[in-house]
């Protein structure tokens, strides 16, 4: 949050939590070991000042708390790149894309386990690039 904080007050470019994203916490429901979603807080302080934030999710499990936050909503764009299958959460499906104003506006790319650091870049850098040109957020959260 005062990452976020700083950020909207331009004090700092770049704000790190070096304890994490929180990404499985939902508005009534702790999941995952997260129980308050720590993105989800601080993509609404960012909302404050920006009119788009871009959510990245590079971690192993699906952000499922942050991606239904902002599912219906077209001010935050989710990508989420994730082990998929039998494995936790069990979401994070490709064709997740939003709902209502929040239509595509909710990207997951759901990979199989074995992917090696070559592939990952390969398949991370255009999608990333793509979704950059596209949305054009005012500020991301990865």
């Amino acid at each position: 949050m005062l990452g976020a904080q700083m950020l909207n007050e331009n004090k700092v470019d770049i704000a790190i939590n070096w304890s994490g994203g929180l990404h499985h916490a939902k508005k009534c429901e702790a999941s995952g070991f997260c129980y308050i979603n720590d993105c989800v807080l601080s993509i609404l302080e960012l909302l404050k000042v920006y009119d788009k934030v871009l959510y990245i999710d590079i971690d192993c499990h699906h952000g499922d708390g942050v991606e239904e936050a902002f599912y219906t909503s077209n001010r935050v764009l989710t990508l989420s790149l994730h082990k998929f299958g039998d494995f936790f959460p069990g979401t994070g499906h490709i064709d997740d894309r939003g709902l209502d104003d929040g239509e595509n506006h909710s990207i997951n790319v759901p990979l199989k386990d074995g992917i090696d650091d070559f592939n990952y870049e390969t398949l991370f850098k255009p999608v990333l690039k793509a979704v950059i040109d596209n949305f054009k957020p005012g500020a991301i959260v990865l």
